[in-house]
Order: C-alpha cells, then structure tokens, then sequence
C-alpha cells in the first residue's frame, strides 16, 4: 500500500509538469476557495488545497464507515429526544464551560416552553483515522461526529473530476476508472428539501447561517445552487441580522426581513467566538420558533466530546438503539478508548495515566472547528494545573490514534513542490429528516476525505493545515 504512485512520487520532472494541470482542473471544477487578504470578496480566488494524488484507503475499513453511517444518524437524532440523559452527561461541562452552559441553557429554556419545531433535520459527518497496531493491523476509529457546520460537502463532490483527469494525464486510464463518484453536497440539499416541503409553506425559505468572514462560501454555494435548482429560495444571514431584523409571529413562525423562514441551516454558530450577547439572544429566538433548525440545539449538544465520551460506556448505546443490536455493535466497533476527567476516583485515574503516558492520548475540549486538541508534553502541563479542580471536566481524555503515514504531494496556493509524509481523516456524511416521532429519510450521502503533513497534530482544511483528497481504494 505504502508504494502506491511511487513511480510518479520519484520522478521531479513529471512532478512538475503535472501540478500545474491538476491546479488548472482544479479550478476548472470550481474547487475554489476566497484569498486570506480578501475573504468576503470573489474577485480574486484561488484553488482549495489539495493533494497531487488520491490518497490509499483500505476498502473493508472505507465500506466499514460507510455501512455505520445510517446507525450513527440514528444514534444521534434518538439522543436529541433525550434532555434528562444530556442534562445528566454534561452536568458537570456546564460548570466549568461557559459556551456549553449557555447552549444547555437555552435547550432548557425551549424544554420548559415546549417545542413549536416539529421536523427535525440532521446533517451529520462522522469522521475516522486508520489506526495501525503493532500487530501490522488496520483498524476503523472515530476521532468524533460532528452535528453542526459539516464543511467540505459542497468542495468534495468536485474534487474527484480532479484526481480522475490527473491519472488519466499520467496515462493511468485504469486507476482513474477507480476514484469513487461522491455528491454530498446533493445528498444534503435533497435533506434540506425534504425539511422544507415538511415545513409545508411553499412561499418559506432556507436561511443558511453565516460567519462574518465567508472564505469557504463555495463550499455553501453547491448546496444553494441545488436548492434553487429545485425551486427553493435560499437567504444568507449572520446571527447578528437575525437578532436586529428577526421576530416570532402568532404562530411561532421565525420572520427574517420579511420571509418565513422554513429551514435554519448552521454555517457558524459551533465555537465561543461566533457569538456576541445579541447573537445568543438570536439563537434563543430561533430556537423557540417553529423553523427547522439544522441543528437544534439539542443535536449540538449530542455533538460534545462528553457525550462521545459516555456512549463508549457499557450498555449505554444499547439504551438508544435497544431493538438495534446489530447497529450497536457496528458502532462500539469504531470506537477509541475514551476516558472521563469527572470528579472521582474514575476521573483521578484517568488524570494519573494521562500525565505518566501524554504520548499515548489526546485531550480533548468541548470544541468543534479543528485546532483545540492537546497533545503530548501539553496533555502533562494542562493536566498538572487542573488536575485538583474541576476546570478538568471541561476535557476528556481519549487514546490517540497511530495511523501509517504515507506519501502524497499537498498543492497549496504558492507552496512548492515536494513529498511529505501524509496521514488522512475519513469523514462520512449523513442526513436524517424526522416528522414528530417518524424518520423519513436516513441516509448516508458522501464521504470527504482530508490529508495532511505528519508534522501538524490538528487542523483541519479551513484552518490551512489539511488538503482535499480522495479515496483510492485498495
């Protein structure tokens, strides 16, 4: 497997001549990103980062992903109708973590109210590494599922016209035959559709949410083209806009600049920063309207690292899914060790492996968006401070994951050339769409794969440290 296009990686010359025609496709395709300098203007782009090459990827361990797709959508909409579990598994994150608090807060408020949301929508993507052991090995395992802001959905159902034409360049008629169609970006719109017609109001729109800073706004753009393609009109708003120009009405229906809004569709709202004192009030207001929120915010909270953390207990899956055995099983297959920080003789065990073996694990914060996990030396220093308070519950500890680095070349807007070491990050997108208490669509819709040096521990595209790749199957 390590060998795979070594032929071309060992060649400078046909290296050189063949970036700049996977750039150029690349760009043909639209897999496009806004320039740092000017990140809400599209007059000048450049192409998303991405490797020369698809990247190897066991066959049994990408259909192993894509066959628990189903069971984690599942897994994640029958915990959302959970408030007592999710209140009793992030008891002790909301004292010590204040953006937890504030979500938890307003998921309490909308409890106490009663629900005006009837259709429900999940746009998950679920994402692993490779692990190999010592025994020569490959494993399945989850690093974490994210519930809100699923990027990369758009980009990567453009990004295997890219690999193809590149292999076919290189005379590799064969292996480009190979390279997987993927479409997330359509198997989300058709979700998103589906939530709309549920909503029931033909004149509602879909109002995707927001940063202020749009870089990845190409990304958004495939799944609102898909959209208008079906008739569907899309708005585009920041959470600020719908705290000065939103309101309920009689009916509970959210009203932005005069459109009823069917769909709320999260692009921000998932790190402390997206959210100033009005932001908070706006997500409040959304929250207790009858729009289909993409998330709500008890799907968000299902998202937390502690949760993650609590269903790798025993017998906990089974709670949720008590008539699925088989899917509980596909799903405690892909799990990593995972460790509690709470209060107690368990937490101080944990607390006492971690600082004796920190190359073994990752510390892990309730944060979603890439860059905040701690490693190493780090995990020793953290855990020495927090270790005696309960600041150390806002973590959770899990085993890290060792996969086997191979070769690729990441093209990246001015870099040079040149072979790295590379490790990749499977992602697997899902959606669901629930009306009252029936599932009406569960699918798996895609999958992304990113790659990235083996010198960055975290980070992911957005945060320019992971490419775009493909999955060459082997």
């Amino acid at each position: 497997m390590a060998a795979l296009w070594e032929d071309i990686f060992s060649n400078k010359e046909v290296l050189e001549e063949i970036a700049p025609i996977a750039v150029d496709k690349a760009l043909l395709m639209g897999v496009l990103i806004r320039t740092k300098d000017n990140p809400n203007s599209s007059d000048v782009v450049n192409f998303t980062p991405f490797t020369l090459l698809p990247s190897p990827v066991p066959k049994a361990l990408f259909e192993q992903a894509k066959s628990v797709q189903e069971d984690f959508n599942l897994l994640v909409d029958r915990i959302s109708q959970h408030p007592s579990f999710l209140e009793q598994v992030l008891s002790s994150t909301i004292k010590v973590d204040d953006f937890i608090e504030r979500l938890f807060t307003i998921h309490k408020h909308v409890q106490d109210e009663g629900l005006a949301q009837s259709v429900f929508l999940g746009i998950n993507r679920s994402d692993y590494m490779f692990d190999f052991s010592e025994d020569g090995t490959t494993s399945l395992k989850q690093i974490e599922i994210n519930t809100i802001a699923a990027s990369f959905g758009g980009l990567s159902s453009r990004t295997p016209a890219v690999h193809q034409h590149v292999l076919k360049t290189l005379g590799k008629t064969e292996e480009a035959s190979k390279i997987l169609p993927n479409n997330p970006s359509h198997g989300i719109a058709r979700g998103i559709a589906k939530a709309w017609e549920l909503y029931g109001s033909e004149k509602a729109v879909v109002m995707f949410l927001v940063e202020t800073t749009q870089r990845n706004i190409f990304d958004h753009r495939y799944i609102e083209n898909e959209l208008w393609d079906r008739n569907i009109r899309v708005i585009r708003r920041r959470l600020g806009d719908v705290f000065e120009r939103g309101t309920l009405n009689a009916d509970k229906a959210l009203i932005v600049d005069g459109y009823e809004v069917a769909v709320a569709y999260f692009r921000t709202g998932y790190m402390p920063q997206d959210y100033e004192d009005k932001d908070w009030e706006a997500r409040l207001l959304m929250e207790r309207s009858k729009a289909v929120k993409c998330p709500d915010v008890a799907t968000q909270l299902v998202g937390t690292k502690k949760v993650q953390q609590e269903l790798s207990r025993p017998l906990t899956l089974e709670k949720f899914l008590p008539d699925r055995r088989e899917a509980t099983a596909r799903i405690r297959e892909t799990f990593a060790g995972l460790y509690t920080l709470d209060i107690g003789e368990e937490g101080d065990k944990t607390v006492e492996i971690a600082i004796d073996n920190p190359d073994q694990f990752v510390l892990k914060p309730q944060r979603e968006g890439g860059g905040n996990n701690i490693y190493g030396e780090e995990i020793k220093e953290v855990l020495e401070k927090v270790k005696d308070s309960i600041e150390r519950t806002s973590f959770i500890l899990m085993d890290k994951i060792r996969p086997r680095p191979l070769k690729n070349c990441l093209l990246k807007a001015g870099g040079q050339i040149q072979i790295s070491e590379c490790i990749s990050e499977l992602g697997m997108f899902g959606v669901y769409v629930r009306q009252g208490k029936q599932v009406v669509m569960n699918e798996g819709v895609g999958h992304l794969l990113r790659t990235k040096a083996t010198e960055h521990e975290d980070g992911g595209v957005a945060a320019g440290v992971a490419v775009l790749d493909n999955p060459f199957l082997v």
